[in-house]
């Protein structure tokens, strides 16, 4: 792809997310998620590999699919309310049928299905744009119109999300299933978090983008993409390997890394709600995700990788990609713990 093109399809994905979080028309909204989605598709289907092209089909499906739902719900709450501004939603359909296609264009379960087939067929580069960037837009949406949204229905679709990213997750051999299985619990806590402070929903996504980037480069930078080719990271880079576990066990929610912050934070929140029992369901849920995690880190770092050369040391030639958005990242989603009544005075 030469570089004209591909900055003019960066440009168009921020342009896209700029407007819909910039804008108080729905139509507008509307336009920048349509934005997003048709500058990410040629990204996707770079690779012309018949993997790559039947992700780039599913996912555009799926977010016309979405975006038209989105549409039909911005037009029927304009013909009730005679309005367009996206925080007077009053009706009850176009609030149901718009927080629908919203969990659809997340990969929020149960509707979820695409996301891990879509980002197995795509490169690691694109596949971090798709976890991260491409959430943002809807997310953005999904907090300004959460007051007049329906908790339980939140609350289910965050507890289905949890169980199912955790579960999901355990049998699964390919890093970027595990990494879209894990994508669909963090968004699961999101949803959760929406329905008693949406603050603590953007602390969440913003802590959930730094681990899923320093993770995803990560993987890059070693040149893995299945679990067995994990095995000869430590031999390879010992510290990244050795960044790289804490980054997977701060994903997991253990202390004292910066990943076990937001959960903290929501479960104390459902405490003082009196939704003890959601907030145990919630808990129990993360350990299923925290096992294919340790699962990871075992691989990592207590795996040795067979290797017929007298010398332990493999020959490697250094990589040529950037290394300060990875260091910045996974310091970021290893060590801001300390810093949590910092973000609870700005964010909350």
């Amino acid at each position: 792809m030469s570089p004209l093109v591909l900055s003019t399809l960066v440009s168009s994905l921020a342009l896209g997310t700029m407007i819909t979080a910039s804008s108080h028309h729905w139509l507008l909204a509307w336009m920048g998620l349509e934005i997003n989605t048709l500058a990410i598709i040629p990204l996707m289907a770079k690779m012309h590999h018949p993997r790559a092209i039947e992700a780039t089909t599913k996912y555009f499906i799926t977010q016309a699919a979405a975006s038209a739902v989105i549409l039909f719900s911005s037009i029927t709450n304009a013909w009730t309310t005679g309005e367009w501004d996206i925080m007077n939603l009053t009706s009850d359909l176009s609030t149901t049928t718009l927080l629908m296609a919203i969990l659809m264009k997340l990969g929020v379960a149960p509707f979820h299905f695409w996301l891990p087939e879509v980002l197995q067929g795509i490169d690691l580069t694109t596949g971090l744009i798709l976890s991260t960037w491409q959430k943002l837009a809807p997310m953005i949406l999904l907090i300004q119109v959460s007051h007049n949204l329906n908790p339980q229905l939140l609350f289910t679709a965050g507890i289905i999300s949890t169980v199912v990213g955790g579960w999901g997750g355990l049998n699964q051999t390919q890093l970027r299933k595990i990494m879209a299985y894990s994508s669909i619990a963090h968004l699961g806590w999101m949803m959760a978090a929406l329905t008693i402070s949406p603050e603590l929903a953007t602390l969440n996504l913003i802590i959930y983008i730094t681990m899923t980037t320093a993770m995803f480069l990560s993987l890059k930078t070693l040149s893995s993409t299945k679990i067995s080719t994990l095995s000869s990271s430590w031999q390879k880079t010992p510290t990244l390997a050795a960044m790289s576990t804490f980054t997977l066990l701060s994903m997991g929610g253990l202390p004292p890394l910066t990943g076990v912050m937001p959960k903290w934070l929501i479960l104390q929140e459902m405490t003082k709600q009196s939704a003890t029992i959601l907030a145990t369901m919630m808990a129990l849920s993360a350990l299923l995700s925290l096992f294919f995690y340790i699962r990871l880190t075992y691989t990592m770092t207590l795996t040795t990788h067979p290797n017929t050369a007298p010398s332990t040391q493999l020959w490697r030639f250094s990589t040529a990609q950037p290394k300060l958005l990875l260091t910045t990242s996974t310091m970021a989603s290893i060590a801001l713990l300390p810093s949590t009544p910092l973000l609870i005075s700005i964010m909350l």
